[in-house]
C-alpha cells in the first residue's frame, strides 16, 4: 500500500514535469522513445560485460555474426550464411556485403576478424573453448573459425545474447583499453549511440543508412527497422518513480516495475502489460575465500531456505515466477531434465546447522552483497539474510549501486553470498558460474563438473549431450556453486502509444513505432 501511495503522488508531480530531452517526446518534430531505466550499465562494450544492462543498451548499436531467433535456434545476422565442414573444425561465414558502419566505413573481413579474436580473447566461454582457435580472413567477404576440435555447441557460444561478439570497425578494436573497451562505441546496427550523461541518459538515434537482414523478424534475426528516431534511456533508479512516469507518459517503456504495482498499472487503459520468462534468482557464493570454500557450509544455506519464500518476497505472487529446479528451463526441453531435483527445495533448517557446525563456523560475520537498482536482489537478500540468522549465522547485509556490485564481486575478498538474476540461458554452457575455466565471479572450482562439460559439448548427438547435462545438473546440485530459488516471469509496462515492442532476453527496440 505505502509503495502504491508513493507511485499516486509521483504521478501527481511528475506531471508538471518534463523529461531532460526538454519535450515529453519529439525532439525538434522527430519521434523520440523514452525508456525509464533502473540501472546504468558499467559500459557500452559488450566484449567486456555480460550485465543485461550492456546488453539492453548495445544491442541496438551493435551486431553479430550469428544470433537467435524466437524459438532460440541459431540463425545468420551479420552473416549471410554460414557452413560447417565435414569434420567439425572449421565454420565458414560468408558475410553480407555493402553494410556500413555508424562513421560510413564498409564493414570488411578484416574488421570482423580483429572484433572477433578480441572477444575470443575477453570471453570467458570463448577462452574456455576457442582458446586453440582462430578466426582468419579468407578474402574481403569470407570469415572462418578453425578450431583444434569439433564442438557441437560453439554455435550457441557466437549466438551468445550478452557478452555477445559484437563486429566494430578494425581500427576501434585495435585502439581499445584492455579494462575499459572501446573508446567510441561504432557498430552496424539499427541505432547509433551519441551520448551518455552518468546518472541521466544514454541516448541513440536513427542509423539512417542502416541495412536490414531479410526475412520476418524473429527473437534477434530477421527484418530489424529503426522507425523512431531517438532513444533516451532514461537511468531512474527508483522504481515507484519508473511507474509514475509511464502512466504519466513521461516513459513509454518502463523497466523493471514492482510486482506490487503490476495491479495498478495492468489495469489502466493506456498501458500494456508484457510478461515474458526472462531469468531466474540465485544466490552466488564465493568460493575461493572464506566459510563458503567448504561445501557443507554451501549446502547449509541451501537447507536453511524456502525457495517459495525467497520468490514471493521478491516477486510477490507466483504469477511473476516459477520454483524450478532445472538450470535450463521446460522452455527449453532438449535440455530440461529431473537431474538434481530432490535437493532443490529440501528446506530443513536443523539439518543445516548440523553442517554448518560440520564446516567449522564459529560466529564470524558473513557478508551479503546486493544492490537496490534491482529490487528483487535486495527483498531476496533481505530473506536469505533472516534465514541464515534463524540458523545461527550473523549476517550483514551491504547494499550498492548496480556497477559498484560488480565491482565487488570480482575481488574475493569483498563479500562471502552476492545475489545475482542471470538471463535464461539458451544452452548449458551458458550458465556463467558452473564452469571453472569461465573464471566468472564467486570461481566455481569443481574438476568433475568440468570433465562433463568437456564430454558434453562434443557428444555426437543432442540425446547423448542432454544425458551428459542431466549428470551435470546432479553434481550442480551437490556442489552449489551457487543456490537457485526459481525462474522469473519480467514484467514490462508500455505505453499503447507504440507498437510493435517485442522482449527477447531483453528489450528490442527496433521495429517499434510510436504514435
Amino acid at each position: 500500500m505505502y509503495r502504491i501511495l508513493i507511485s499516486l503522488l509521483l504521478v501527481i508531480i511528475i506531471a508538471g514535469c518534463s523529461n531532460d530531452n526538454g519535450d515529453g517526446g519529439n525532439e525538434n518534430g522527430e519521434s523520440t522513445l523514452n525508456i525509464g531505466y533502473n540501472a546504468q550499465p558499467n559500459s557500452i562494450d559488450p566484449h567486456i560485460s555480460n550485465t543485461a544492462t550492456t546488453t539492453d543498451v548495445s544491442r541496438h548499436i551493435f551486431e553479430q555474426l550469428l544470433a537467435f531467433n524466437e524459438n532460440n535456434e541459431v540463425a545468420p545476422l551479420l552473416a549471410e550464411s554460414y557452413d560447417i565442414s565435414e569434420d567439425g573444425k572449421n565454420i565458414t561465414f560468408h558475410l553480407r556485403k555493402d553494410i556500413k558502419f555508424h562513421n560510413g566505413k564498409v564493414m570488411t573481413a578484416d574488421d570482423v576478424v580483429a572484433s572477433m579474436e578480441r572477444w575470443r580473447g575477453l570471453n570467458g566461454k570463448a577462452i574456455a573453448y576457442l582458446s586453440n582457435s582462430e578466426f582468419v580472413k579468407e578474402d574481403e567477404n569470407t570469415v572462418i573459425l578453425r578450431m583444434d576440435k569439433p564442438l557441437t555447441i560453439v554455435q550457441y557460444i557466437l549466438a551468445m545474447s550478452s557478452n555477445f561478439g559484437a563486429i566494430m570497425p578494425k581500427e576501434i578494436i585495435e585502439a581499445a583499453d584492455t579494462a575499459t573497451g572501446v573508446k567510441e562505441y561504432i557498430g552496424t546496427g539499427p541505432f547509433k549511440f551519441v551520448e551518455w550523461k552518468q546518472d541521466q541518459h544514454i541516448k541513440l538515434s536513427k542509423n539512417e543508412d542502416y541495412k536490414s537482414p531479410s526475412g520476418e523478424a524473429s527473437g534477434l534475426v530477421g527484418k530489424r527497422e529503426p522507425l523512431v528516431d531517438n532513444i533516451y534511456f532514461h537511468i531512474v533508479k527508483d522504481a515507484s518513480t519508473r511507474a509514475a512516469g509511464i502512466q504519466t507518459g513521461e516513459y513509454d517503456l518502463s523497466t523493471q516495475i514492482l510486482t506490487d504495482n503490476i495491479e495498478q498499472l495492468k489495469n489502466d487503459p493506456n498501458l500494456e502489460l508484457h510478461l515474458q520468462p526472462a531469468s531466474f534468482l540465485t544466490s552466488v557464493f564465493n568460493k575461493s575465500k572464506g566459510l563458503f570454500a567448504d561445501q557443507r557450509a554451501r549446502e547449509a544455506v541451501n537447507l536453511a531456505v524456502n525457495k517459495e519464500e525467497v520468490m514471493i518476497a521478491a516477486y510477490t505472487s507466483d504469477e511473476y515466477y516459477a520454483l524450478e529446479h532445472g538450470l535450463m528451463s521446460e522452455s527449453y526441453p532438449v535440455w530440461h531434465n529431473d537431474g538434481g531435483k530432490d535437493k532443490y527445495n529440501a528446506y530443513d533448517p536443523e539439518a543445516a546447522k548440523k553442517l554448518l557446525k560440520e564446516a567449522g563456523y564459529n560466529g564470524e560475520t558473513i557478508r551479503i552483497i546486493a544492490t537496490r537498482d534491482y529490487e528483487d536482489h535486495y527483498q531476496a537478500a533481505v530473506v536469505l539474510q533472516q534465514k541464515l540468522e534463524e540458523i545461527g549465522m550473523k549476517v550483514d547485509l551491504e547494499v550498492y549501486d548496480w556497477p559498484t556490485l560488480l565491482e565487488k564481486r570480482t575481488d574475493e575478498n569483498a563479500y562471502d553470498i552476492y545475489m545475482m538474476v542471470f538471463l535464461t540461458p539458451t544452452d548449458p554452457t551458458q550458465i556463467q558460474y558452473l564452469d571453472s575455466r569461465y573464471k566468472f565471479p564467486g570461481w566455481t572450482n569443481d574438476p568433475e563438473i568440468d570433465k562433463l562439460i568437456d564430454e558434453m559439448i562434443v557428444a555426437p548427438t543432442p540425446e547423448e549431450a542432454k544425458e551428459i547435462f542431466t549428470k551435470i545438473q546432479e553434481k550442480n546440485w551437490e556442489y552449489l556453486p551457487a543456490v537457485k530459488y526459481g525462474d522469473i516471469k519480467r514484467p514490462q509496462i508500455t505505453s499503447k502509444e507504440i507498437s510493435g515492442f517485442k522482449f527477447f532476453q531483453g528489450p528490442v527496440l527496433w521495429n517499434v513505432t510510436k504514435e
